[in-house]
């Protein structure tokens, strides 16, 4: 904003700019009466974002003063478009009623205070959220050669901590998907996908880190958490520090941290994470995706979990087995898991209404979501108690659905059954409950009805049978009659005070009316201070229980998922994955989730395929046409090794896997012109990264490798491309190619093996059969595809001519891979050294054995170099 100053601004402005240099780059929202008003800069950009009328108000420093606003009453909606066009909201409250500013000495401008900043990571209201995503706010702390991070979801409480090496950092943030980052100011970390927000450094001390977590939890010592390392105290430093600017002082609640550590979940960089469409589609959306296709939850608790899971497949058997084992008892059980889903998807989000409550932004509802919640996992817990064999996973949620006896006790006695969203009208404390609460709504009823009766003598009396009193928040109550019947009532001897003139109506006052309106008013403030005092300690009585409250979520959530999980299981046919210690990928009958349900939507049948990766043969090497299936295949076998260490049956007849620590895809490419790269930079730049990060645990799969530039050079890179991740990397890969020269790599590297998809001409036309078959392919039948898509004749005239040519060509001479066969092995290639001169000088360097004149003839002798060389 470019005003700074307030010189010559009336108090009202004064204020405004006060609370505006305050807010720094955040809209502010100016509470005025009944609207947030915006000025200057901040009304322009709303104006603009939220398409409303942008208006001026008097003058500052000589010129108009822009201004736009927004009612209280629907703010949540237009905070909702602000925060997703990417701004920071900061609210200015009124903080002391007109009276307190009158006895301070101010005579109409009350006192105003920033109370909240709104981001897109701190956001708790139900209307601002998406109910079936998480919303991650991550604080980053490089120190020295990895990153600490600190990942909390203030909606719900959950918190996460972690240090990585700064090469993995990119795939833990892919999968947290924060809604917004927190990082040092100055700190060179870019291309993460979310909104940064910078702080500076002095906010991610560790020392600072490790006595917040103290003070947050309450203990003297950390090590009951675990073994903090240096950079994930200095993430939560600066998690900590931010939550606590952005609520003024008011921290939200918080579990206790669960420490991630890198090698506990199968590493998925954001490339692969977007070629796999795990939890969102190509077009950001969640339709289209793994997770929508598998998702059968009745809860958003549940689904949020169930993209957490999918996110972070586990690299623990005995976990993951216990998940299975639970969706296999879900499987066999088939009327208690119906009488699971019909419970859970009548409870209300007992987890974020407990973070709405502890961020002091709840209400009288959540209370009675917490007793409706808690008391339905009651009851569940013993319906599902008393079913035998109860699975390990089962046995330790069980105690979480339980223990809340008092708390639902008191909230039952305490609330009415269908609790208002809002407080400030009162009317959600039950009857009953508080005798004196009683006795004062009684007044204030017996009150209303005396209204009622005095409104009645006022017309016989006057003889005015429009005549009706009424109550606004200006005038309070009043007596209105229409103008035509006002002049009897404007006599100075007719016991009526005149108040207000209106378009058709004349408002007045009565002494009778003013006193019986006081003991009205009375009554009913009393009620609700009373019903104001009531909500405050059953808030505090709930977030006393914070903790094993949102444990009950988490085991809510769980049910959720493996009920679901069970579902999606028996509605597809798929089948309960096994785990073999070494690095097999047996896969009988895989299906790719996504695509069989769209082939079946359109009446078609899904064509299953095998798969049989080992040791011995752990690189498959597919050929065939484009739409053949070869793309389908790769990405299907990915997705049921994220299914299956996610802990969920997999579409397949059967399948045995070793567990895979790292996945990569890639699979189809897209130019970034935002970063200047093209799609064949991209694709190298993504290749680059697999072959520097792939281990003897990995799944690759690579699909068309080479493309984009010249065919001898895209043969080359994919010829030794295939080589490195054979000799290099040794994992398993799958690799479509349209490359045919590359089959010639079978006869030298004895763990590549030969498969294609089949197709077959028929009278002219392309049948493909999706169908996977062993050996290369015979041909690509890129023409037979050309006329599937629509070619004219002539241009496949043509083409066929020139096919033939080069084909004939090709067998005189041998074709693109003639030599190759003189090719020394992999191994034995020669890196060619790439020298540098400012390197080699320095190397070369006796800095003891020289002069001062020798040392400065040195140093311009390097300059010249390090010229030459830039």
């Amino acid at each position: 904003m470019a005003q700074t100053g307030a010189t010559g601004a009336t108090p009202m402005m004064a204020q405004y700019l006060a609370l505006k240099e305050e807010a720094g780059d955040c809209l502010l929202f100016y509470r005025m009466g009944d609207f947030f008003e915006l000025f200057f800069d901040d009304a322009k950009a709303a104006a603009q974002a939220l398409d409303i009328a942008l208006t001026a108000r008097g003058e500052h420093l000589g010129q108009p003063v822009p201004m736009c606003g927004v009612p209280v009453h629907a703010a949540e909606g237009y905070l909702a478009r602000l925060i997703k066009a990417g701004f920071r909201v900061a609210i200015a409250e009124q903080i002391e009623t007109p009276a307190e500013a009158k006895a301070r000495g101010s005579k109409s401008l009350v006192a105003r205070g920033i109370v909240r900043v709104v981001t897109a990571g701190t956001l708790t209201e139900e209307a601002l959220l998406e109910s079936r995503s998480a919303n991650w706010l991550v604080a980053l702390a490089p120190q020295g050669e990895e990153i600490g991070f600190a990942a909390a979801d203030i909606s719900t409480g959950r918190f996460e901590t972690g240090a990585v090496p700064l090469a993995s950092a990119a795939a833990e943030i892919a999968r947290l998907g924060p809604s917004e980052l927190v990082v040092p100011e100055g700190a060179a970390l870019d291309g993460l996908g979310a909104a940064v927000t910078e702080r500076g450094r002095s906010a991610f001390a560790p020392t600072d880190g490790e006595a917040r977590l103290k003070s947050l939890f309450g203990v003297a010592t950390l090590d009951g958490f675990g073994a903090f390392s240096k950079a994930e105290l200095a993430a939560c430093a600066g998690l900590l520090n931010y939550l606590d600017h952005v609520g003024k002082g008011a921290l939200p609640f918080l579990a206790p941290p669960q420490r991630r550590q890198s090698n506990d979940h199968m590493l998925i960089d954001a490339a692969t994470r977007d070629s796999l469409e795990l939890v969102r589609a190509q077009g950001g959306t969640r339709t289209g995706s793994l997770l929508d296709s598998v998702d059968r939850t009745v809860t958003g608790a549940g689904a949020r979990l169930l993209a957490a899971d999918v996110s972070a497949p586990l690299m623990d058997v005995r976990t993951i087995e216990d998940r299975l084992d639970l969706v296999s008892w879900f499987v066999d059980q088939a009327s208690l898991r119906d009488h699971v889903r019909t419970s859970l998807r009548a409870l209300a989000d007992i987890g974020r209404a407990l973070g709405r409550l502890a961020a002091g932004r709840g209400g009288p509802r959540d209370l009675g979501m917490l007793r409706d919640g808690l008391g339905e996992a009651r009851v569940l817990r013993e319906r599902l108690a008393r079913a035998t064999p109860i699975p390990p996973l089962l046995a330790a949620l069980l105690p979480a659905l339980e223990g809340h006896g008092a708390l639902v006790e008191k909230l039952s006695r305490a609330l009415v059954p269908n609790p208002p969203l809002d407080a400030a009208q009162g009317g959600y404390i039950a009857e009953g409950y508080d005798s004196a609460l009683d006795e004062l709504r009684s007044m204030s009823g017996d009150g209303r009805r005396a209204m009622a009766m005095l409104e009645t003598r006022y017309r016989d009396q006057t003889g005015i049978a429009g005549l009706k009193i009424k109550h606004n928040n200006v005038l309070g109550y009043h007596v209105e009659v229409s103008a035509k019947n006002a002049d009897p009532l404007m006599a100075a001897d007719s016991g009526f005070t005149h108040r207000q003139t209106l378009a058709g109506v004349v408002r007045f006052n009565a002494p009778e009316l003013h006193e019986l309106a006081l003991k009205v008013n009375e009554a009913g403030a009393h009620a609700l201070a009373a019903e104001a005092t009531h909500l405050a300690e059953l808030v505090a009585l709930a977030l006393a229980s914070a903790r094993p409250i949102s444990d009950s979520a988490d085991a809510l959530a769980r049910l959720d998922v493996a009920s679901g999980m069970a579902e999606r299981a028996i509605e597809g046919g798929w089948c309960r994955p096994s785990f073999a210690p070494d690095a097999r990928f047996e896969v009988v009958g895989g299906r790719h989730p996504v695509v069989e349900a769209a082939v079946t939507k359109d009446g078609a049948r899904f064509v299953a395929n095998d798969l049989a990766l080992a040791p011995a043969s752990r690189l498959w090497l597919v050929t065939g046409p484009n739409m053949g299936g070869k793309s389908t295949f790769l990405r299907q076998n990915a997705l049921i090794a994220v299914l299956a260490q996610a802990g969920s049956f997999v579409p397949a007849t059967a399948a045995t896997l070793g567990l895979v620590d790292r996945l990569f895809s890639r699979v189809g490419a897209a130019d970034n012109l935002a970063r200047g790269r093209s799609t064949f930079m991209v694709e190298m730049v993504e290749t680059a990264a697999i072959l520097a990060q792939a281990t003897e645990r990995s799944f690759i799969i690579l699909d068309e490798v080479g493309r984009g530039t010249s065919t001898y050079d895209g043969l080359a890179i994919a010829w030794a491309v295939v080589e490195a991740v054979h000799e290099v990397n040794q994992c398993r890969c799958l690799f479509a190619t349209h490359y045919h020269e590359l089959t010639r790599l079978a006869e030298t590297l004895p763990a590549l093996s030969l498969h294609h998809v089949r197709a077959r001409e028929y009278r002219g036309d392309l049948v493909l059969l999706h169908e996977l078959g062993d050996g290369p392919a015979d041909r690509s039948y890129g023409i037979a595809v050309a006329r599937l898509a629509g070619l004219p004749p002539m241009v496949l005239a043509r083409a066929k001519a020139v096919l033939d040519k080069l084909e004939a060509g090709r067998d005189a001479t041998g074709g693109l891979a003639a030599g190759l066969d003189d090719l020394p092995l992999f191994a034995a290639t020669k890196v060619e050294e790439v020298r540098d001169p400012l390197r080699d000088a320095l190397a070369t360097l006796d800095v003891d054995g020289l002069s001062p004149r020798d040392a400065l003839d040195q140093l311009y002798a390097l300059k010249r170099l390090m010229m030459d060389k830039g």
